[in-house]
């Protein structure tokens, strides 16, 4: 079949879609400035109807990110032992989220301070008397965003043992099971129990809060997401195949799933009570629509974008960096923009193109030029010749 590589190529589709997926976020974050839910800066108007188009980016792209680091990780575990992946992890992972603690956070949290009026003062002085005091929210250490790397580093070392096993019996039975299952467009819907059973009965009771410590759906769901990754690609010629052969079937589950899902979403605002059936039914549509969309753009990338190119290769290595810098830009900038008298479409567009402008600058003239910022940022110190 086309589009399908030898095993022991590299899928540059997935690397796409890993650019794409953070790309996204920077969108993502510039939308949160502007919908009702709780954010660490607010507009000074609010619109109601952008919920709707970043309740479906919040329904797949940060599964989707920790399924795709699971696919990452088998490639990973390839190349190295246990140990060497451990080691490379804590590097790449480790030290750019303390270095982001230190040095890329706290601007968010004086910011929020300020415009909330809890200080007063320019930022040298809040770095250097209240940016350490206390745990966020009462506090102010945080690791914002940069709970992603936090969880995906816990995962990356919790899952080793399980996955060096599943690499050395990859003929097992459990693994047979799983080719089973996505061999047909049908059965590989039979992913979706675990996650249901997350949604169904975890989820009510145990808030989001990205603290790591007290986080259990979070934790359970994205881990779920992390091992499918790996296991995916463990079967990934059957996988590739199934995905390429029913992207559309995919992509018709996931619009009517989210359509059904978002509509009971607006009755309960407008007045459906939200009592235990409705919770179970709209699990129901929530998961396979979660699933449906990932499978769908798998499908989708395997055919339009397994294919490297220069543009490629910047980004791959960009995106890391760009990650770790783009909340802090976007929260600096809707500090200052919040209370100018212009529409959504000007200021959304502001902070996109902000964003992105600023961060390439520090990546492209001091990142990717600077072998300890290289470090800090998840790269390697010197870049490989290619």
């Amino acid at each position: 079949m086309e589009n399908l590589l030898p095993s022991t190529a590299r899928r540059y589709d997935i690397d796409w879609l890993r650019v794409i997926l953070f790309g996204l976020l920077i969108f993502y974050h510039v939308g949160m400035f502007f919908v009702p839910w709780g954010w660490h800066i607010k507009n000074n108007v609010i619109y109601e109807w952008l919920v709707y188009p970043m309740s479906f980016l919040n329904q797949w792209r940060l599964s989707f990110l920790f399924l795709i680091s699971g696919m990452g990780t088998y490639f990973a575990l390839s190349k190295r032992t246990g140990g060497q992946f451990a080691k490379e992890r804590i590097t790449r992972l480790l030290l750019p989220m303390l270095f982001g603690m230190l040095v890329v956070v706290p601007p968010q949290v004086y910011f929020e301070r300020l415009d909330k009026g809890q200080f007063t003062g320019n930022y040298f002085a809040y770095w250097f008397s209240e940016a350490f005091v206390g745990v966020y929210p009462i506090g102010n250490i945080s690791w914002h965003h940069l709970w992603f790397i936090v969880y995906l580093l816990v995962f990356s070392l919790l899952f080793i043992p399980l996955f060096l096993y599943l690499r050395k019996n990859s003929l097992n039975f459990f693994i047979q099971k799983i080719q089973n299952w996505v061999a047909s467009p049908y059965k590989i819907y039979l992913f979706v129990l675990p996650l249901y059973v997350w949604e169904s009965l975890v989820e009510p009771f145990f808030n989001s809060t990205h603290a790591l410590l007290d986080d259990w759906f979070n934790l359970v769901n994205y881990s779920t997401f992390f091992v499918y990754g790996f296991l995916l690609i463990t079967v990934r010629e059957t996988f590739w195949q199934t995905i390429l052969s029913h992207k559309f079937k995919f992509l018709l589950i996931g619009i009517v799933n989210f359509s059904i899902f978002i509509t009971i979403k607006i009755l309960i605002a407008n007045g459906l009570e939200d009592n235990a059936p409705v919770h179970f039914s709209e699990a129901v549509f929530k998961v396979i629509n979660t699933w449906s969309w990932i499978l769908a753009l798998l499908g989708f990338a395997a055919t339009y974008l397994n294919r490297n190119s220069p543009m490629l290769q910047y980004a791959n290595e960009a995106v890391y960096p760009f990650y770790i810098l783009h909340q802090t830009i976007t929260v600096s900038l809707a500090y200052y923009l919040k209370n100018v008298a212009w529409g959504l479409a000007i200021k959304f567009s502001l902070l996109s193109l902000g964003t992105f402008f600023i961060a390439w600058l520090l990546y492209e003239l001091l990142i990717r030029r600077i072998g300890i910022l290289r470090v800090f940022f998840g790269l390697k110190w010197q870049k490989e010749n290619s």
